[in-house]
Order: structure tokens, then C-alpha cells, then sequence
């Protein structure tokens, strides 16, 4: 069995159907994940690199969970700063990381284009970062990951308390870890702990382990901070 399919999408654009290509479920069994929930295969089949639709027609692209209808005044928009000037390109087959990168910067543009939800763009910011840590572009990631850390502090700030604030606290800790802030972490992490609301087994376990984490690593965080996730 193949591990790609396609399926039919109607671009919510110009309203053209097209071809697209997904990954079948069973061979998208991790082998790990990294701390900030990145999924790590073997091999060469990524499902990663499809999560980002692009229309071939106008180069409208979006992710399953972006806007499912556009407005008259959003498809000005964006006919204004990409579709008049896009020629037909086809990304519904099989993708290199190269091409994938592409397409999730495509998804990008068009989200800011269109006023997709914080949420969506920061789920976009992390992929990217993802995308350049497999290849082993640090300074990039570093750069991709800060954006995703602005707009996940934004979705708490805004969306908060309607989605999972364990989930996203933690994930907000992990990354201001990952980009060398280990005392903003460590407050973002005690939040989960110390948060008599928060029941989500798991993302205690992983606030209290990256906690860990830190202290192993770092030997100037004063007591106050430190103690705070105790």
C-alpha cells in the first residue's frame, strides 16, 4: 500500500476542485516526539509536509483548521497582493521538506492576508520552526520560534479559556525554554503545577520534567523562581 492518497479540495478562493495528497493513518505512527510535541518519523513519508493545501490555480492555501469560507473583501484582498500575480503551480503530489517549507510559508502569508485566528498562525509559526529543526537550521527555527511564542501568548491572552490551558501554558513554558529564556519557563511551567484547576496528568508530569530540565542546566535561577515549581 502506498502511503500517500489524494483527495478532492474546492479551493474557498477561486472555487476551483483540485487534487491533494494526505498521508494514510498508519503510516503516521511516530517513532518520538520532541518536547514541544514535534512528531519525529523514519524514513522519508512525513505527514507534516502535507498538513498545507495549496490551490494551483490562484495559490490559495490554507490548513484544515483556517477559514472555510472567504468574504468578497477577503478575496480582494488577497487576488490584490498574490492571486493576480500567481502562475499555476502543483504541490498535490509527493513533497520534499523544501517544498513543504514552501507551502507552509504560502499558508502563512494567506493567514495574515485574511485574518485567520492567532491560533491557526501560531500553529503555522510551529511548523515552520519544526520544518528547519529537521534539517538542522537552528538560527531559522530560533527566529520561527519566537513568532510561535508571541502568538501562542496572544491565543492565551485571547482564546484561553476556551481551549486546553494546561496544553497550552506548558507549551508556552517549553518554547520560551527552547529560546534560552529558562526563567520565563519556569514560571509558565509552575503555573501548570501550582494551578489547582489544571487536572491534565500529563502536562504537569512534562512541566514538572522540563522544570528539571532547567535546573540541571542552569545554575543562576534564584531560589524564589526555582522553588515556585517545588
Amino acid at each position: 500500500m502506498e502511503p500517500l492518497y489524494t483527495t478532492k479540495k474546492t479551493c474557498i478562493c477561486c472555487e476551483t476542485s483540485y487534487q491533494t495528497s494526505r498521508v494514510r493513518p498508519s503510516f503516521k505512527k511516530a517513532d518520538s516526539r520532541d518536547t514541544d510535541f514535534r512528531a519525529c518519523y523514519k524514513g522519508e513519508i512525513n505527514p507534516d509536509y502535507y498538513v498545507a493545501c495549496v490551490c494551483p490555480e490562484c495559490g490559495f492555501t490554507s490548513t484544515e483548521n483556517g477559514i472555510s469560507s472567504m468574504t468578497d473583501a477577503q478575496r480582494q484582498k488577497y487576488y490584490g497582493e498574490i492571486g493576480a500575480r500567481w502562475t499555476h503551480r502543483d504541490y498535490g503530489g509527493s513533497r520534499t521538506r523544501a517544498q513543504a517549507l514552501v507551502c507552509f510559508k504560502l499558508a502563512l502569508v494567506c493567514a495574515g492576508l485574511v485574518g485567520e485566528k492567532e491560533r491557526v498562525v501560531a500553529g503555522i509559526l510551529h511548523h515552520i520552526a519544526w520544518l528547519y529543526r529537521t534539517e538542522g537550521g537552528a538560527e531559522q527555527e530560533q527566529r520561527f520560534l519566537r513568532y510561535a511564542l508571541d502568538a501562542y501568548v496572544a491565543v492565551f491572552e485571547t482564546e484561553g479559556v476556551s481551549l486546553n490551558n494546561a496544553k497550552l501554558m506548558y507549551l508556552i513554558g517549553e518554547l520560551h525554554r527552547r529560546i534560552g529564556d529558562p526563567r520565563t519557563a519556569v514560571r509558565w511551567f509552575s503555573r501548570v503545577v501550582n494551578d489547582k484547576k489544571i487536572t491534565d496528568a500529563a502536562m504537569i508530569r512534562a512541566s514538572r520534567e522540563q522544570w528539571q530540565q532547567i535546573r540541571e542546566e542552569q545554575t543562576g535561577l534564584d531560589e524564589e523562581t526555582a522553588a515556585g515549581i517545588a
